[in-house]
């Protein structure tokens, strides 16, 4: 199954859930047609980072002009939400002959054989405008979720935190 998006109105990344249990999600729209593939936090943070690394190469290369500073479009993901499936690989290039950025999200499922083979595909082809938007609203909804101990770098949750650099001292800042 491969879904093609040439041209498309919107290419988000949005959560389902409370930080700490938050389900992350690429949802791309063109015309009637809307696919939600879930992601890893850690991809939409490697991702956000590596396409706003592509622009600012771009940019300083001079093919590119530059762009928006922060995020223009943080609604909530579009209704209904229906997960196509969970990508397994993230594919990124720049298309010079489209003057677009690439984005390939592939879901990897074993099969009856035990050998891993992609059964979908989304592709994507982002303008260097909706490519910074995407990424810096990936940055905005990564930095949504829990806090990170100023020591460990662990999360910090609602219950509080045992920070193993601490040897399980538990200090009132972190509950």
């Amino acid at each position: 199954m491969l879904h093609e998006f040439a041209r498309p109105e919107r290419c988000v990344v949005g959560t389902v859930g409370e930080p700490g249990n938050r389900l992350f999600i690429i949802q791309v729209s063109e015309r009637s047609t809307l696919v939600s593939v879930a992601v890893e936090k850690v991809a939409v943070e490697t991702l956000s980072r590596r396409v706003l690394e592509i622009l600012e190469q771009l940019e300083s290369l001079g093919h590119i002009g530059p762009g928006p500073d922060a995020a223009q479009d943080m609604g909530p993901l579009d209704a209904p939400l229906e997960v196509a499936f969970r990508a397994g690989a993230i594919g990124l290039a720049w298309d010079a002959g489209r003057s677009a950025l690439q984005l390939e999200l592939f879901s990897f499922e074993v099969g009856e054989s035990d050998d891993e083979s992609p059964s979908s595909m989304v592709q994507v082809w982002l303008t260097p405008r909706q490519a910074r938007e995407f990424a810096l609203r990936a940055r905005q909804i990564v930095a949504a979720g829990r806090p990170a101990c100023p020591f460990c770098g662990q999360p910090v949750g609602a219950e509080g935190h045992i920070c193993p650099r601490s040897n399980g001292y538990r200090s009132p800042l972190f509950l």
